[in-house]
């Protein structure tokens, strides 16, 4: 029993070793932070939702009181058919989320350069399944917002304190 033990531990006393660590969120590098998104933004909404337990960095309400400024230019929705059946029906939707934003410090330095971010997910389609798709399509994009606040939170972690001053 001993043994068996012993030979389940090495794996983890080789991953402890070798510096391996769960990412981690260590807060942005603001003091303060105002989201500039159009209207209705659903990747804004989760960014909000994420920042607002963070402890280093308050939302601002305003662009003024706000250290940075986290502009989202466009957000766009795109479902295209990805392949067809023998018959000409849909079998495969591909749906896409195109966003553009950029971080703004201060009197108006850039921070982060303008970045356009593309997700991708594919969609298997069937026209007797009708409402589980729909609700399917809604799950994937819900995940697309996720995935894009996460990369946009990243990226903002990445900007270096002495570049905001």
């Amino acid at each position: 029993m001993n043994r068996r033990l012993f030979l389940a531990l090495i794996p983890a006393a080789l991953a402890t070793g070798c510096g391996f660590q769960l990412r981690r969120y260590d807060g942005l590098p603001f003091a303060s932070l105002y989201i500039d998104a159009p209207g209705g933004s659903s990747v804004a909404q989760r960014l909000r939702s994420m920042l607002a337990s963070d402890k280093t960095t308050k939302l601002a309400a305003t662009a003024t009181e706000a250290e940075a400024v986290l502009k989202i230019t466009h957000e766009e929705r795109v479902k295209s058919i990805l392949t067809l059946t023998g018959g000409g029906r849909v079998s495969e939707y591909q749906m896409t989320l195109n966003l553009g934003y950029s971080v703004i410090g201060k009197g108006g330095s850039v921070l982060a350069v303008p970045e356009t971010l593309e997700l991708n997910r594919t969609m298997t389609y069937d026209d007797s399944l009708l409402l589980a798709k729909g609700a399917e399509e809604q799950l994937l994009y819900r995940d697309m917002d996720d995935n894009a606040a996460i990369r946009i939170v990243r990226r903002m972690q990445a900007i270096k304190p002495a570049d905001s001053k």
